[in-house]
């Protein structure tokens, strides 16, 4: 006979358990004697440990898992009436509109501006650039201002005993 000329059946017939005990699956069927997996709806749900914290809930709690990203500060366009024109990161801290000039800053629609601004800063909404150029000003990204200070110098571990 050759690899060929062999004939496959249509598939495996399903075993039939829990007929009795002599039909040589009945009783328990397969599923052991008692406890949770024996019952009729038996199992868990996926990722149960046995009441443990289960794996996927674990994780997000885990090192590693902290956003990084600088949360951005929103600006609206309303509140450009007041400041002078060129308007970046110093201006807008000066005139108490955000927390530092060293911050991360977006321009979001928000009132009427009428007034042509020059703004330089890190994002805008389209809305709010739209704006801007309907009254005569410009919108420039920058990146956002390092913050200059002392880098503190970490001694080395001596290697003297």
């Amino acid at each position: 006979m050759k690899y060929h000329e062999l004939k496959v059946s249509a598939g495996r017939k399903r075993r039939q358990v829990g007929r009795g005990i002599s039909a040589g699956r009945g009783k328990a069927a397969g599923r052991g004697t008692k406890g949770q997996g024996s019952r009729k709806s038996s199992g868990v749900r996926p990722g149960f440990e046995g009441g443990q914290m289960p794996l996927y809930m674990r994780l997000p709690k885990l090192r590693g898992f902290k956003s990084h990203r600088p949360q951005a500060e929103i600006v609206y366009t309303g509140q450009l009436e007041k400041l002078k024109s060129p308007v970046d990161n110093k201006t807008l801290f000066e005139a108490g509109l955000v927390s530092s000039s060293h911050t991360y800053v977006k321009l979001v629609i928000g009132g009427k501006l009428t007034t042509k601004r020059n703004v330089r800063l890190q994002a805008a909404s389209a809305t709010a650039i739209n704006q801007l150029q309907e009254a005569g000003g410009s919108f420039t990204t920058i990146d956002r201002q390092p913050r200059s200070g002392k880098v503190k110098k970490v001694p080395l571990p001596s290697t003297e005993k």
